[in-house]
């Protein structure tokens, strides 16, 4: 597996990781067992970093992918957050950047991972209701501690990034970014450049919806989350599936799947950027790893841009409620 720097962190991960959220909640119902298998042929292919939350299924993701790393620990970078509070069977969140949250998250985290350090840890969204200098410097204090590695942050603006660095280094920054999602391109990149911090890209194939397997909402099972995003209603889902078609007839020229182009893509677009697209089969797993072996040219990567230009996508990436702490 190719490998990829975790910006300043002095760590390497392979060039694409697994995020592990929709293993516990948001896209139906969870097979553990399954889950299980298929966090162990991502291993076997030679992935090394998994992504969770203390969010996602209020904690049972983390109790899963604590059963999972056992016995690997010294082998794999475990990424998590903290920051969004939930109550169990809502969507409903608030933003907690408080130093006793912060303390109190981490130390549940490491009980659930059974671990006794974190490579990676988030501030999930923003609430700058605690000065960044103080939420920052609590995780300055557990990097010293040695319970995490590096500090990342998720969903921000480049300004906050930039501020942020100045009082520790950021080693990664995590948001969405695909071809139907180009809004880091408007800054974000560009500072996490600046800074040495690499770019972690969530839902990479548009939580699904790039791969062309979701031509209605019919498909979608109960308690998918996708049912009520904006992107997904009836509405703005035929206007979206004009995307689709572009990225196959792509896919069909270069003989690979929609998924593979999508991430070939991605991947082509830095060497700091490293996509976690998310998965519980094994199927799929192996389809989206395919994609480190696909070189796209420029002329390749310039007509994609230009077929699926930034903004074409239609809708808000989340609902209003989705929305709390993003860009702060």
């Amino acid at each position: 597996m190719k490998q990829r720097k975790i910006g300043n962190s002095g760590m390497a991960t392979s060039a694409m990781g697994l995020g592990c959220m929709g293993m516990s909640e948001f896209y139906g119902n969870a097979d553990d067992a399954g889950s299980l298998a298929t966090l162990d042929a991502a291993f076997e292919a030679g992935v090394t970093l998994f992504d969770t939350a203390d969010a996602y299924g209020m904690g049972k993701n983390e109790e899963l992918l604590g059963r999972f790393i056992k016995g690997k620990n010294d082998k794999l970078r475990i990424a998590s957050k903290f920051g969004l509070i939930r109550k169990e069977g809502s969507y409903e969140r608030r933003v907690d950047n408080s130093p006793a949250y912060i303390r109190t998250a981490v130390e549940a985290s490491l009980r659930r991972l059974g671990i006794e350090a974190i490579d990676l840890y988030y501030i999930h969204r923003l609430n700058l209701d605690t000065p960044l200098e103080v939420s920052i410097g609590t995780l300055s204090d557990l990097v010293a501690e040695g319970k995490i590695r590096a500090i990342g942050l998720c969903e921000v603006s480049p300004e906050t990034l930039r501020q942020a660095s100045t009082i520790h280094p950021v080693a990664a920054v995590q948001s969405e970014y695909s071809l139907w999602t180009r809004d880091p391109e408007a800054g974000v990149l560009q500072a996490c450049r600046e800074v040495g911090a690499s770019f972690i890209a969530y839902s990479p194939l548009g939580r699904g919806f790039l791969t062309g397997a979701i031509q209605d909402r019919t498909s979608l099972s109960k308690g998918d989350f996708r049912s009520f995003n904006p992107r997904f209603s009836d509405e703005n889902l035929v206007r979206n599936l004009a995307i689709v078609e572009v990225i196959k007839q792509f896919s069909l020229d270069m003989g690979c799947t929609p998924a593979q182009l999508a991430l070939a893509w991605l991947l082509a677009q830095g060497e700091d950027i490293i996509p976690i697209p998310g998965t519980k089969r094994i199927s799929y797993l192996h389809e989206n790893l395919t994609a480190i072996q696909i070189s796209l040219s420029k002329s390749d990567l310039d007509k994609i841009s230009q077929a699926l230009p930034a903004g074409m996508a239609a809708g808000e990436r989340y609902t209003e409620e989705g929305m709390k702490g993003m860009h702060a």
